[in-house]
């Protein structure tokens, strides 16, 4: 369904109307309503005009809102209406629930012929019932409190119709999801348990499992959908809702039950292979039950519908669903100058040994006025990489350090600013977002690593804003996950993009370490082909990163072991091993509700939680 460009006021919109119809050009009046309606559908001045414009058709004025593929929004609401007035409301109601898909916190249906008690007497039960799903269909679960005002009449439209249709199971149970939609939960477990009563069925008493667990009244709900199973031993997806609720009540090990049970029926029902790898994940924090999880999804793209497991289980964890915050003095004092907005002038940055070039390229680029003195330089060096023989992205002078490499080029600069976002859903939903990047050249890509741009004059970019450091880390790993669709052609083994994340993997400690670590990880995610070699990267750079913490400190050893932790086919030792250096150095997670960093995290990963 298509949106208008024009911004015109209802008022200007229904005055150019009455012009155009006073010069008898219908179809150009029929737009003006259109647009009018779109804006102000409950104006009574909007329907006053539209029935004056039905009138003047003398066909009623439905076929002056014809349908197409790309619809306005507007034209569509206008034909419902009039369709309704023509004796058809049944259609007109279809095209109201189009209209409330396409922007459920519309009101559309505010209109005295939708609520008006008569219209539950002209429409047969079934053809109300079906309605009503699909106003439940078009809308979240639970709908959103702002929204709830604009489905008051399709609410209205279901108590009229269960007065009249008081022993109508289907009816009954469709009012009863619509209720529990709108967060009338003692209403939907009445209709519901009046359905099932007047007619017994599996899908009644799905319904009034789900209106029970909404009331949280568990044991009930459980009860219900009990016996939706015993009315229907194939419906595999309640055996489904069965383990999540118990899954929701700590009861882990019946709801893997449950899932069992279901997959011993079709080992390749979606929804019971989704649920059984977010339980099992669960139950024991193994990324194995994701990746293999992430498999299945690759490899049944037609699933029933969508699942939000996968990315259930990712969000807000180190590396599956986010970058994580860099760490050290550096950081603390440019966020520290950010908040204080002094610009580091006559403030000073004492460190125990150089921290990672981007941090220091951070520091003086965010705040230049602010020094920076490093009391000494440890074995091994960390100015020096870690294996020799590969590119470098920086060259260093004493305890500073500059990019070795070109400045990206603007084209660069602009794709990678509309992809970077500290948050993503899984490693392969940010794979197949950096797409964006796949035909950047090489020299772009490193430059866009060791030269970051400014953020975006976005709100995200805004808040991003506040720490410059953070901003910096979401560079460098979308440019990492670019690198991964440079050159595809090429097999990975002896690929250009392996190549290069090799060497950045290998470079110097630093931020891009971690995102060419990431991009590695990611690729074995989405390509069961090279876990192998990943894997066996993954451990030997762990290795390395253990060795040396255990002469100095490695500033990015917590969120490589993260990152370890995150990665397919990791042999049992190094997980050991990631998990030892993990919690010996725990990525900062600030648990003061108040802290700037947690408020940050809140706002940019907000998107994400919505449903």
């Amino acid at each position: 369904m298509a949106e208008d460009d024009r911004a015109l006021p209802a008022a200007e919109e229904l005055a150019l109307a009455r012009l155009a119809m006073d010069a008898g050009d219908l179809e150009h009046a029929a737009g003006h309503v259109a647009a009018a309606l779109a804006q102000a559908p409950t104006l009574p001045e909007v329907h006053e005009t539209l029935a004056r414009l039905a009138a003047a058709d003398g066909d009623g004025g439905v076929e002056l809102f014809p349908l197409h593929h790309h619809a306005f929004v507007g034209a569509v609401v206008a034909r419902a209406h009039l369709l309704a007035a023509a004796g058809r409301p049944a259609e007109g109601l279809d095209l109201l629930v189009a209209a409330t898909g396409h922007a459920p916190g519309t009101d559309w249906a505010g209109v005295p012929w939708v609520t008006a008690p008569e219209l539950a007497e002209r429409l047969e039960p079934d053809r109300t019932a079906r309605i009503l799903m699909q106003v439940c269909a078009a809308v979240p679960d639970p709908a959103p409190r702002a929204g709830r005002a604009a489905l008051a009449p399709y609410l209205a439209l279901a108590r009229n119709a269960v007065t009249v249709h008081a022993e109508h199971g289907l009816l009954l149970g469709a009012a009863s999801a619509l209720a529990r939609r709108v967060g009338e939960v003692a209403l939907a477990i009445r209709w519901a348990a009046r359905g099932v009563r007047a007619e017994p069925s599996k899908i009644g008493e799905v319904w009034l499992g789900y209106a029970y667990r909404s009331a949280g009244r568990t044991r009930e709900a459980l009860a219900a959908l009990g016996r939706a199973v015993e009315h229907d031993p194939d419906d595999l997806a309640v055996y489904a809702d069965i383990a999540g609720t118990l899954a929701d009540n700590g009861r882990l090990d019946e709801a893997l039950d449950w899932i069992d049970r279901a997959l011993a029926r079709d080992p390749t029902f979606d929804c019971a292979v989704h649920t059984a790898h977010r339980l099992r994940y669960q139950r024991d924090g193994d990324v194995a039950h994701l990746v293999a999880l992430a498999d299945f999804v690759r490899d049944h793209p037609d699933d029933t519908h969508e699942h939000g497991d996968l990315a259930e289980c990712c969000r807000g964890r180190a590396w599956l669903g986010q970058v994580t915050p860099a760490t050290g003095a550096v950081v603390e004092a440019v966020r520290q100058a950010v908040a204080d907005d002094h610009g580091g002038v006559g403030a000073a940055v004492l460190l125990d040994s150089p921290a990672p070039p981007s941090a220091l390229r951070t520091i003086a680029t965010v705040v230049p006025a602010m020094r920076v003195e490093v009391a000494d330089v440890p074995e091994p060096d960390p100015r020096e990489p870690r294996r020799s023989d590969g590119r470098q992205l920086w060259r260093w002078d004493g305890t500073a350090v500059v990019p070795a490499v070109p400045a990206p080029s603007a084209e660069a600069v602009a794709r990678l600013r509309q992809l970077a976002h500290p948050a993503w859903p899984h490693p392969p939903a940010a794979y197949d977002a950096a797409v964006g990047l796949a035909t950047l050249d090489l020299a772009d890509l490193l430059g866009l690593l060791a030269h970051p741009p400014d953020a975006p004059p976005t709100a995200l970019g805004r808040v991003l804003g506040q720490d410059p450091s953070l901003w910096v880390r979401c560079v460098q790993v979308w440019t990492c996950l670019g690198l991964l669709h440079h050159r595809t052609d090429e097999p990975w083994a002896e690929s250009a993009r392996r190549r290069v994340l090799l060497d950045l993997v290998w470079g110097v400690e630093d931020w891009t370490t971690e995102a060419a670590l990431f991009a590695m990880v990611t690729a074995a995610w989405v390509d069961p082909a090279v876990r192998p070699d990943v894997a066996r990267v993954v451990a030997e750079r762990l290795a390395d990163v253990a060795a040396v913490a255990r002469v100095r400190p490695v500033p990015i050893a917590a969120s490589l072991a993260h990152l370890a932790l995150a990665a397919p086919a990791l042999d049992a030792e190094t997980v050991a091993l990631a998990t030892s250096l993990a919690a010996a150095r725990p990525v900062p997670r600030p648990r003061d509700p108040g802290s700037r960093l947690r408020r940050l995290w809140r706002r940019l990963t907000a998107t994400l939680r919505r449903p």
